[in-house]
């Protein structure tokens, strides 16, 4: 039986060079640049946003609080007047990366670790190196690209910026499942 504390090898080994692939991808590639736009007069509406002093989190506009509110003749005129925005507001340090990198490297951890938790449980040592990639790469393609999908589905993020993102979704699975392969236990 193959243990998850057997695997944590593999699990840092495949969090560490997702980190690395994915700074390269980040840094050194341009094919995210385009992933946001700029907001006409941006100026107006920072300086607008600013004097209302939003605290920061998530908002909606318009917004309602319930069901009912939403079938109202009111809230239909708003949303239709519109604009219909999902809005993220940070905070004014929120572009200091060390935190989100910090979070990203324990993400990939715990992706390592569900892989690993899986693989334990259906795969036994000395499997073949394609049937741990195949498995591996799978759950690892699940949790770093599908979840993604949602934000073009609810929240209208561009299918563009989307497909980039689970590419590199499939970046980072194959070489998880090329991780744990190399390193599976004999």
């Amino acid at each position: 039986m193959v243990t998850i504390a057997s695997l944590w090898l593999p699990i840092v080994l495949s969090a560490v060079a997702v980190f690395v692939v994915s700074s390269i991808i980040h840094m050194m590639l341009s094919y995210h640049k385009n992933d946001f736009k700029a907001l006409p007069q941006e100026a107006k509406v920072m300086d607008a946003l600013r004097a209302l002093a939003i605290p920061h989190g998530e908002y909606m506009m318009p917004y309602c609080g319930s069901s009912a509110e939403m079938k109202t003749p009111e809230f239909a005129a708003k949303r239709k007047q519109g604009p219909v925005a999902f809005l993220n507001i940070l905070p004014g340090d929120a572009m200091n990366m060390g935190p989100s990198l910090m979070q990203w490297f324990g993400y990939s951890l715990a992706v390592g670790v569900v892989v690993a938790y899986l693989l334990s449980r259906f795969l036994h040592p000395g499997q073949a190196y394609l049937e741990v990639f195949r498995l591996a790469g799978t759950v690892a393609f699940a949790a770093y690209a599908m979840a993604l999908w949602q934000n073009s589905i609810w929240y209208k993020k561009s299918w563009s910026a989307t497909l980039k993102s689970t590419v590199d979704g499939l970046v980072y699975a194959l070489i998880t499942a090329g991780v744990f392969g190399w390193r599976w236990p004999a």
